[in-house]
C-alpha cells in the first residue's frame, strides 16, 4: 500500500491525498461503507461500485468468523471471491464487538474468550489468531486487536487497556510479518491508538503507535458516548502526533458533521454503520438537511429527495414516492434509502476532497456542516 499527500488546506489540517492498493485506487478524504456480514445491508455490490461510487467497503472480522465462516471463505478464495467486490477492503479486528458483548466476554492478556451471540458457542480471540482470520479473510487492510474501552471508564480502566492493547500490538506485528497473505495481493496491518478520553495517555498512545512505523493508522475508542467536543478534542491531538505521510483513520464516526470535523482536525479515512442504519429507518442525509421520510410533509412533495442531485436516486425518485414505500412497508423504501444516504456520504467527502484542492475547505465547512445538521 502507497499514500500519497497531494494537498493540504492553508486554514486547517485537512488533507487530500491518495491510498493506493492492489486492488484499486482510493482518494482521501474517505468514507468507507459498513459490510458487517460480506455485505453493505440492502444495496447491490453493482450499485456500490456504480452508483454510491464507493472506492473501499468494510467488513468485520468477528461476523465473518463466526458465519459463514473462514472455511467458506477461503474455499471461495476470499471475501472479494465470495461476495463479489473488486475493490479495497478493510477488515475490523473485532474488537469492537467484543466490546459490545460485555455480557459475554472474558478479557484476559492472552485474548478474550466470548460466546457467539448466534449459538452461544466458545471462541477465543488473540493477536495471532486475528491476524490469521484477517489474512485469511483478504482484506487490503487489515486492523490489529484491540480493546475498545467503553465510555465512561476510570482512569487506571483505561491505562490498562491501552498497555494491553500496546502490548497485543506488538504480538500483531509479530504473526502479521511472520505470514503472508494468501491470496496473492499485499495486506497492510493499522495499529490503533487508544487511551479513552485521557489527554495524556492518547499522547502516549499516539507516540507507541507512531513508532511501529507502519503504512497507517487508527484512531479507536472514540464515539462510543462521549460528547463530541471530547470527540474532536482526542482526535486533534491524536493527528498532532501521528505521522503526515501516512493516512488517518478515525473508527466508527460518524455523522455528516463529525466527519466534516474530522477532516478539518486531519483524519482521512471515515467508516460508519449510520447512512444504511438510519437509512432503514427512513432518515435520510441530503445536502440540505435531514429528512425523516415517514413524516407526513412528505406526502404530496414529488420533488427529488436531494435537490442537488448528490446521487442517481435523486433523478429517479421522489419524496412522496419514498414516503409511500415506508408507509407501505416495501421492501424498495430501505433500499433507495440505504443507497441515497451512502452516495450522499460519498458526495460529502468528494466536495470536501475539492474545496481542500481549491484552498478555501476552512470557509466552505462552516457552512457545510450548518446545512447537513439541519431538520427539514
Amino acid at each position: 500500500m502507497k499514500f500519497e499527500l497531494q494537498h493540504t488546506d492553508p486554514r486547517s489540517n485537512a488533507r487530500a491525498g491518495k491510498i493506493t492498493t492492489d486492488h484499486g485506487v482510493i482518494e482521501t478524504p474517505i468514507f468507507m461503507p459498513v459490510g458487517t456480514a460480506g455485505t453493505v445491508k440492502a444495496v447491490h455490490i453493482k450499485e456500490l461500485s456504480e452508483d454510491t461510487k464507493a472506492q473501499i467497503i468494510l467488513g468485520n472480522t468477528y461476523h465473518l468468523f463466526l458465519r459463514p465462516g473462514l472455511d467458506v471463505i477461503e474455499t471461495a478464495g476470499g471475501l472479494h471471491k465470495f461476495n463479489g467486490w473488486n475493490g479495497p477492503l478493510l477488515t475490523d479486528s473485532g474488537g469492537y464487538q467484543v466490546y459490545s458483548l460485555s455480557e459475554t466476554r472474558n478479557i484476559k492478556p492472552e485474548g478474550v474468550h466470548f460466546r457467539s451471540h448466534i449459538d452461544g458457542s466458545k471462541h477465543l480471540f488473540s493477536p495471532e489468531n486475528v491476524m490469521d482470520t484477517q489474512r485469511v479473510i483478504g482484506a487490503d487492510i487489515i486492523m490489529a486487536f484491540d480493546e475498545c474501552t467503553p465510555y465512561p471508564c476510570d482512569y487506571d480502566y483505561a491505562k490498562n487497556s491501552m498497555h494491553m492493547t500496546h502490548d497485543w500490538l506488538q504480538r500483531c506485528i509479530t504473526r502479521f510479518d511472520n505470514t503472508e497473505s494468501k491470496y496473492g495481493y499485499s495486506q497492510s496491518l493499522f495499529p490503533i491508538v487508544q487511551g479513552s478520553v485521557y489527554k495524556d495517555l492518547r499522547q502516549q498512545s499516539a507516540d507507541a503507535i507512531a513508532a511501529t512505523n507502519r503504512e497507517g493508522n487508527a484512531i479507536g475508542g472514540l464515539s462510543v458516548g462521549e460528547p463530541h467536543e471530547i470527540m474532536y478534542e482526542m482526535t486533534e491531538l491524536v493527528c498532532g502526533i501521528l505521522p503526515k505521510d501516512k493516512p488517518r483513520y478515525l473508527m466508527g464516526v460518524g455523522t455528516p458533521s463529525n466527519i466534516l470535523e474530522g477532516i478539518s482536525l486531519g483524519v482521512d479515512m471515515f467508516d460508519c454503520v449510520m447512512p444504511t442504519r438510519n437509512g432503514r429507518n427512513g432518515m435520510l442525509f441530503t445536502s440540505e438537511g435531514i429528512i425523516n421520510m415517514k413524516n407526513e410533509k412528505w406526502k404530496k412533495d414529488f420533488s427529488p429527495i436531494d435537490p442537488n442531485g448528490v446521487s442517481f436516486v435523486d433523478s429517479q425518485y421522489n419524496k412522496a414516492y419514498l414516503r409511500h414505500l415506508f408507509v407501505s412497508k416495501e421492501s424498495l423504501g430501505p433500499m433507495i434509502a440505504s443507497l441515497h444516504n451512502i452516495a450522499f456520504y460519498l458526495w460529502l467527502v468528494g466536495e470536501a476532497r475539492k474545496h481542500i484542492i481549491a484552498g478555501d475547505f476552512a470557509e466552505w465547512k462552516p457552512m457545510m456542516q450548518k446545512k447537513v445538521e439541519n431538520r427539514l
